[in-house]
């Protein structure tokens, strides 16, 4: 079992890169490191920084009381070997509860009142960081920052909630078991409301994504070179941008373009931001996964899409796969900061998104080998 000390894990560009000479599995990967399942009891996480990993086995260390931490058989300059466990996370748990059951949520309070006695620093915990097993047990991974991030409230936890909305359930739960708990967080939100309009978004520099605060209570639910989104109400998201310039670049597109089918609703511009429609559905990338042929009705929506880009003085005349939304009223698309700058006369990435799902050759205008 020695031989997961081969696999190697690097930061990449964009993502991780992994080279794993092993029979291992790959079962998670987040940015700090990669998981690899060892047996039906352990598995193990290899780490970029070796700071990092110390940093987990330390609050592993400092937790090992509790009975929600992971078990751990062994650790190294940037592995940890821990225990594994074959059950779904809390997010999978919930995915079709209308409210979340009073058993769940008192076992969170304990969790949270611990992790406080415990004198972590971040007493909060992500819904896909929480693994449900037999008999509701709870268990928790991922501390690395737990000495590092200061969330005396579960920011993450409630905003996880809130996007599958069970976030008041659990408040009208907390409130019943717990109500000077709910005064505290309430006078925390109070006391450090954000007005979504000052989000701190800033540039990552050349080639980068954007940063953004991870205590920011607003779900985000996207974030890429030119900006970040956070969801602020059930119908609508904002698009905060690390620099002005783009902000006004995306702006003059989507306020000049309100007729097109294809552009979401704006309600509110500022330097930094834009308040628009919500888009509830699939990226149309995700959905023609369970796709084995390119429709006549998809085909004829991009087709219409990359038209009307023309005709309408898009100097980018392309349709990522990935920034149009399948929503029960058409196809809308995202992400349009260089519409109106970039010059690019076919849809290149639209023909590599097609060919990477095999459905090129059946796409209009294109030839085997695009």
């Amino acid at each position: 079992m020695k031989d997961f000390k081969s696999i190697k894990v690097t930061k990449g560009v964009k993502t991780l890169q992994i080279e794993n000479p092993t029979k291992y599995p790959l079962i998670g990967m987040g940015a700090q490191g990669a998981v690899f399942k060892l047996s039906e009891e352990k598995c193990v996480k290899i780490y970029t920084d070796p700071l990092q990993a110390k940093m987990e086995a330390d609050a592993l260390s400092a937790g090992k009381h509790l009975s929600f931490f992971p078990k751990v058989y062994e650790t190294g300059s940037n592995f940890i070997v821990m225990e594994y466990f074959n059950a779904p996370t809390l997010k999978e748990y919930l995915r079709n509860c209308t409210y979340i059951p009073e058993s769940i949520a008192s076992k969170l309070l304990t969790i949270l009142k611990e992790l406080k006695e415990a004198k972590f620093t971040m007493v909060d915990a992500p819904l896909r960081h929480i693994f449900v097993l037999e008999n509701e047990e709870l268990k928790v991974i991922d501390h690395v920052n737990a000495f590092k991030r200061i969330h005396p409230v579960p920011l993450k936890l409630l905003r996880d909630l809130n996007i599958i909305l069970l976030k008041e359930s659990f408040l009208e739960v907390v409130k019943r078991l717990e109500p000077e708990t709910l005064q505290e967080w309430e006078k925390y939100f109070n006391k450090n409301s954000l007005d979504y309009k000052n989000i701190p978004v800033t540039s990552g520099g050349s080639g980068e994504g954007v940063k953004v605060d991870s205590a920011v209570t607003q779900p985000l639910i996207g974030k890429g070179h030119q900006g970040a989104v956070y969801r602020v109400a059930e119908d609508t998201c904002v698009k905060i941008y690390g620099k002005p310039e783009n902000a006004k670049q995306e702006q003059e597109v989507l306020l000049s373009c309100q007729n097109l089918s294809f552009i979401p609703k704006v309600y509110e511009k500022g330097t930094n931001y834009v308040l628009m429609e919500y888009l509830v559905g699939p990226d149309l990338n995700t959905f023609l996964k369970k796709q084995s042929t390119l429709s006549e009705e998809i085909t004829k929506k991009l087709l219409d899409i990359l038209t009307t880009q023309k005709q309408s003085g898009f100097k980018q005349i392309d349709a990522p796969l990935r920034h149009i939304i399948v929503t029960n009223t058409g196809f809308k698309m995202v992400d349009h900061v260089y519409s109106f700058s970039r010059v690019q006369e076919r849809p290149l990435e639209l023909f590599q998104n097609l060919h990477e799902r095999n459905f090129l050759d059946s796409f209009p205008g294109t030839s085997k080998g695009d």
